[in-house]
């Protein structure tokens, strides 16, 4: 009989322990995580004007960048995330953000939107990202990369107008969360503002 109840109690305090480790890992799912956004960088305002309308449509990515995590790779085949660190929103909808107030800052296009608001397009601009990313690198340093690929179709006849890919890396001072962010930022400045010009051409 003793046996019995020192069993009971033995599980019952097995169980409260678990029951710690579940709510401790709760919590920790539940964090808040430091926010960080980048900022568009237009291309130039010289140059032709056109009254024709563009849309940007939500951009793909693989599941591991349909995320609002940091994505650090540390070896070619591994991915994980910065543990403490998310972007404003997922990878895709930053970089349709990005574009979309990036060619409307040239103020070359009549009307520069969403593809699931705004008046019927001329024109539309897809993009596939293939790296927005942190790489550690064989030396053991880290550098950022992004990778895009935008096309622009002609909205009537679903006709593709152009396509090109926008690719650029940079190496990364240190493992910082501000500064990998200001390593994407810095990617960013040059790439928004050639985007934004390839666009603009193409509408």
């Amino acid at each position: 009989m003793h046996e019995m109840k020192r069993r009971t109690l033995m599980l019952g305090g097995l169980s409260v322990l678990g029951g710690c480790s579940a709510i401790s890992t709760l919590n920790d799912a539940t964090k808040p995580l430091n926010t960080y956004d980048l900022s568009p960088a237009s291309g130039s305002n010289r140059g032709g004007r056109t009254s024709r309308t563009l849309l940007v449509a939500r951009p793909q990515a693989p599941a591991a960048l349909t995320s609002d995590r940091i994505l650090i790779k540390p070896d070619p085949v591994s991915i994980t995330y910065l543990p403490d660190a998310r972007w404003s929103d997922e990878v895709p909808a930053v970089v349709q953000t990005l574009l979309i107030r990036s060619i409307s800052g040239t103020g070359r296009v009549a009307y520069v939107g969403r593809s699931d608001a705004g008046p019927i397009p001329d024109r539309a601009l897809l993009t596939r990202v293939d790296a927005f990313e942190v790489v550690t690198r064989v030396d053991g340093t880290l550098e950022a990369r992004i990778d895009l690929e935008l096309t622009v179709i002609n909205d009537a006849d679903q006709r593709i107008v152009g396509s090109r890919r926008f690719a650029e890396a940079t190496p990364v001072a240190g493992d910082e969360v501000r500064v990998i962010v200001a390593a994407f930022q810095t990617l960013l400045n040059t790439l928004l503002p050639a985007m934004s010009d390839w666009a603009v051409r193409q509408v």
